[in-house]
């Protein structure tokens, strides 16, 4: 009777403690703690890191250091969505263990999990895929301004985030989009190799066009060396001619290549300078077209 008594209470010392209780906690504290911290430690660090990278691209400029900057913040946002994802995954995992759960077939069933995922969840491989396509062919980086053309319409934006599953696009009223890179259909990136500026400038049609193209001939030389067109011009802006006519004007175009991020900064400076140097000439522009609104007095 003492023998069995005795058997007894060694079984019940040697039994897990109830889940979540202070035993529990006693006996599993290290390799839960070292987990959890380890998590916790990684997704703080690996979120603040990927965050400076990405402001320091979003301060670069169109040069080689620019772009490698993109392309750093890029990497580094990848690696550590991956690297706490992972962190994460051990801290569950060793949680189930501590808990009784047998975690050897969870391991062993990864493969039963893949086959899950090409038949149930089709999408999410198709996205992860294709972000890592995306990254590997470099289509963008963070910081580039694109245009996305999507099963769904057209995003543009700046890039914010580039993760294996979604693209993250700043627009220009500050919206937010999230968009699956496997809806991505074509890209469009403003900020790689160089731009072109093109501004049509409307005139009355008895304008004489060759006086208009000197006077714009001058007008462009004399801004191709003004700052900022010093540093954003690739070349001296080009006066092409007279483009096209319409029932009430000619139109005459002036081109130039730009650094790529500064291609709409061109144009609009370029069009203030137009219309300052053609009315302190004297150059007419065309009459409104009839049934056109006019503008409030």
């Amino acid at each position: 009777m003492l023998l069995v008594r005795g058997l007894s209470l060694l079984a019940l010392s040697d039994a897990e403690p109830t889940p979540f209780t202070l035993d529990w906690f006693q006996l599993h504290k290290w390799d839960l703690g070292a987990t959890i911290v380890v998590a916790v430690l990684l997704t703080v660090v690996g979120r603040r890191w990927a965050h400076h990278y990405r402001r320091r691209a979003r301060g670069g400029g169109d040069d080689a250091e620019g772009r490698r900057r993109r392309r750093v913040a890029t990497v580094i946002g990848l690696l550590s969505g991956v690297v706490i994802l992972i962190a994460w995954f051990v801290f569950i995992l060793t949680l189930l263990k501590d808990l009784g759960v047998d975690i050897t077939p969870i391991i062993a069933s990864a493969g039963i999990v893949g086959i899950a995922l090409g038949f149930g969840a089709q999408s999410i491989v198709r996205d992860s895929l294709s972000g890592l396509f995306i990254f590997i062919e470099g289509q963008y980086d963070v910081g580039d301004t694109v245009d996305l053309t999507t099963s769904a319409g057209t995003v543009s934006g700046t890039i914010e985030r580039l993760n294996l599953r979604t693209t993250s696009v700043r627009q220009y009223d500050g919206t937010l989009s999230t968009v699956p890179n496997g809806l991505i259909e074509v890209t469009n990136n403003r900020t790689r190799g160089w731009g072109r500026a093109v501004v049509d400038v409307p005139v009355a049609l008895n304008e004489d066009p060759d006086h208009v193209r000197k006077v714009l001939e001058e007008l462009v030389e004399d801004v191709a060396s003004q700052p900022p067109f010093d540093a954003w011009l690739r070349q001296p802006p080009q006066v092409l001619g007279v483009t096209q006519l319409t029932d009430v004007a000619q139109v005459v175009r002036v081109a130039v290549e730009t650094e790529p991020s500064h291609r709409v900064d061109v144009e609009r400076l370029l069009r203030a300078k137009i219309v300052a140097r053609m009315s302190e000439r004297g150059i007419k522009a065309p009459p409104i077209a009839p049934g056109m609104p006019r503008p409030p007095a």
